[in-house]
């Protein structure tokens, strides 16, 4: 009888310490929900410039290669300042995070770049002066492993060509 109860007790003891475990523990989230819209990075302080006020790169959500409409925003600009300075060529690097195969990272990193291409493209961008190259996850911009640095690690990225 009384092992019985020490086993009730030592059971009760667990589950509270269990129940207090789970309350104690802290997400930052807050941090993260301002520089992401769903999985999707929105943040600026790894964004760099074309040119003054054009953003260099535009982001997906996780596995897409779907433009957002932050991303049709940006490459509009870019589409502009390329309209207005014709002897510029540029390179659009696709990139990927860290999950999934180096194969399926590079192809991924390549459906993003040609969306980027594409969508340069409908705005009177020659397909002449647009590279595509996919670097896949082999050149994170965040080398974190959590949501955030994924996210700011799906990118394409418009780079000068000359």
């Amino acid at each position: 009888m009384r092992l019985n109860k020490i086993l009730k007790n030592t059971l009760l003891v667990l589950m509270a310490c269990l129940a207090l475990t789970a309350c104690a523990t802290k997400k930052e989230v807050s941090n993260v929900q301002g520089q992401m819209q769903g999985d999707v990075y929105t943040g600026t302080d790894t964004v760099e410039y074309l040119a003054d006020g054009v953003p260099d790169r535009v982001f997906f959500a996780t596995n897409e290669s779907i433009l957002t409409t932050a991303s049709r925003e940006t490459l509009r600009a870019q589409a502009a300042w390329l309209r207005k300075n014709p002897n510029i060529n540029v390179v659009l690097e696709g990139h990927a995070d860290e999950r999934g195969t180096r194969e399926y990272n590079l192809a991924l990193g390549e459906r993003r770049a040609n969306a980027a291409k594409d969508y340069l493209m409908t705005y009177g961008i020659s397909s002449d002066r647009i590279t595509v190259l996919s670097y896949g996850k082999e050149r994170p911009v965040d080398s974190g492993s959590n949501p955030l640095a994924w996210s700011k690690n799906r990118r394409s990225v418009t780079v000068k060509a000359n």
